[in-house]
């Protein structure tokens, strides 16, 4: 065997094609390949190249986006017992297991179909969540960032990524761009990636609502998301063929105190909808619990008047339009079986 001939590891047939082509030196010796070999072909100008600390590309050349990936998670990764790399899934058996591994930030955002994301290969630097005392440093193109808890992670072309609202918040921590963090929250809601409330819970668990710029996205975020949730709301009920209610209305007993506004009310019916938009930030909890006092009040005050109050979510409208549909539809039907509901003055909002 000369210098320049590739040393291929045997048997790597139970491998998708980038595993054969990105290995760690514990998975080349499990393979028969010994230190002495990896490091004389890993020399400069030879066959293969150290990608990352005691990571292997087993071709000369720049490596690819999705190289760099694999390779950033082998390096991160915990192997299940010293010298065994990890194995593959019963259920995946091409794909081997990147335990206590998770790609998050601008390139997790990126391979969940984000377009206000850079692109993979332009990207200078994989951001990778690892469990508070994992003893990792940053190198190279990887960096490392520690958790007291990871999360569970989606399965996106075979690579364990981060759910977007927990992504979102590790990208915003580095960004100082108000108008980068605006896209970025703003394509989340709208592309349907997630709701407003879990992308508000997270930067608020990474403390970052106490930055300006985050906070104004924070606002352009809920009046986003409170839009996007009324458009489903009319959809559901044309499409579900619910009778029309009048929208955006605020209700008041004659001559009495205001009662509340409402997102939709079937006033033959005494059916009231309500959309909750919420989003809890921190350092607001007493505005937080005023809020959800006044929602509670409201339905108490309109149930006491007869008025069936209907809660949804733009989770469940998002999620289970059909289901909603099936309970506004019940509510409506339930209506001919009670005494009429008290009457209220509708007047719009």
């Amino acid at each position: 065997m000369t210098h320049n001939t590739p040393l291929s590891p045997r048997p790597l047939r139970h491998l998708s094609d980038v595993h054969r082509r990105v290995l760690t030196t514990a998975q080349l010796r499990s393979h028969g390949v010994p230190a002495t070999e990896i490091a004389e072909q890993c020399r400069p100008g030879g066959p293969w190249q150290q990608l990352l600390p005691g990571v292997v590309l087993l071709h000369p050349g720049a490596p690819t986006s999705e190289e760099r990936l694999h390779g950033a998670l082998l390096f991160t990764a915990r192997e299940p017992a010293p010298g065994v790399p990890a194995q593959p899934t019963p259920d995946s058996p091409h794909r081997p297991v990147y335990a206590d591994a998770v790609i998050t930030g601008l390139a997790a955002l990126t391979l969940h179909g984000f377009s206000a994301t850079p692109p993979l290969p332009s990207l200078d630097h994989v951001d990778v969540l690892v469990p508070r005392l994992r003893r990792l440093r940053s190198t190279s193109y990887v960096r490392v960032l520690r958790t007291p808890a990871l999360p569970t992670p989606r399965q996106v072309t075979g690579l364990p990524v981060a759910p977007v609202p927990r992504a979102l918040a590790d990208a915003v921590a580095d960004l100082t761009d108000a108008e980068a963090v605006r896209r970025l929250l703003t394509e989340a809601v709208r592309g349907g990636h997630c709701e407003p409330a879990a992308v508000v819970r997270e930067l608020t668990q990474a403390k970052l609502l106490s930055r300006p710029h985050v906070v104004d996205a924070v606002d352009s975020l809920v009046a986003e998301g409170r839009a996007i949730a009324e458009n489903r709301l009319y959809r559901m009920v044309r499409e579900y063929g619910l009778p029309n209610p009048v929208w955006n209305v605020d209700l008041r007993l004659p001559g009495g105190p205001h009662l509340g506004g409402l997102d939709a009310y079937w006033p033959e019916h005494g059916v009231a909808l309500e959309l909750d938009t919420r989003a809890p930030r921190q350092g607001h909890r007493q505005e937080d619990d005023a809020l959800w006092s006044e929602y509670a009040r409201k339905r108490e005050h309109l149930e006491r008047l007869g008025i069936t109050v209907v809660h949804l979510t733009p989770r469940k409208l998002r999620d289970a339009m059909e289901q909603q549909a099936a309970v506004v539809r019940t509510a409506l039907m339930a209506a001919e079986d009670r005494d009429p509901a008290a009457y209220v003055v509708v007047l719009p909002r």
